[in-house]
């Protein structure tokens, strides 16, 4: 499918120097099936309004839209998409809820309330389509100390696309290469890194907290 991706720096502070890099994907899922004559009409009709709609905030991204190696309804959807995007509000995380979600803090629970609540947030930050990636070297209170100081206060635009997922990358992989060459990075890319950056790699290892994230299925 298609693809935005806009990525931005966390800046606060948390256990471990680690700074986690939210990553917002707006992900357009193509479907080519044939079209009658009559879907076709409509879709071009669709094309004009939200091209209208998108005037206001227009920039070069839509002129890269190439409508003549894209179905209008494909381009429709990207279109979709932008709008979307430029629409939505931006909340603190914690705000996407109603009641808004407040953990208590990390100090205040022991290491099985902790886990369970971590696990409580996790699935609640999945049902509002937020990923949480490269979490393995972290420990459960390391997570936790995360979601609390840094995510959940994080403001971010609120997307309401169904099959959009906001991936939350817990690792700076700019400034910590070395954990993710380790835990993460794939065989290539090993190889690419070292290419571009020169020096020895590091060993690669079994990340040492290991957690079956919440994931949808391949679409």
């Amino acid at each position: 499918g298609l693809s935005l991706i806009n990525s931005n720096h966390a800046s606060a502070e948390y256990p471990g120097g680690f700074r986690p890099k939210p990553i917002e994907r707006i992900q357009v899922i193509m479907s080519h099936s044939p079209q009658s004559g009559f879907e076709e009409v409509d879709q071009l009709l669709l094309n004009a309004r939200l091209r209208d709609e998108l005037e206001p905030y227009i920039d070069e991204s839509v002129a890269l839209v190439d409508v003549r190696r894209m179905p209008t309804h494909i381009e429709n959807e990207f279109l979709a998409s932008m709008l979307a995007w430029e629409r939505a509000p931006v909340l603190p995380i914690s705000q996407w809820f109603n009641p808004e979600l407040s953990l208590p803090h990390p100090d205040s629970l022991d290491d099985e309330q902790l886990h369970e609540r971590l696990w409580q947030t996790i699935h609640a930050l999945y049902e509002k389509r937020i990923a949480l990636d490269f979490t393995d070297h972290l420990s459960d209170r390391q997570l936790y100390c995360l979601l609390y100081r840094d995510i959940l206060p994080a403001a971010e635009k609120k997307l309401d696309i169904p099959k959009n997922l906001l991936h939350w990358h817990c690792l700076d992989i700019d400034d910590d290469p070395t954990t993710w060459l380790r835990y993460y990075a794939t065989p290539e890319e090993r190889k690419m890194w070292q290419f571009e950056n020169g020096g020895e790699l590091p060993g690669t290892e079994r990340p040492p907290f290991p957690r079956k994230m919440p994931r949808r299925p391949l679409e």
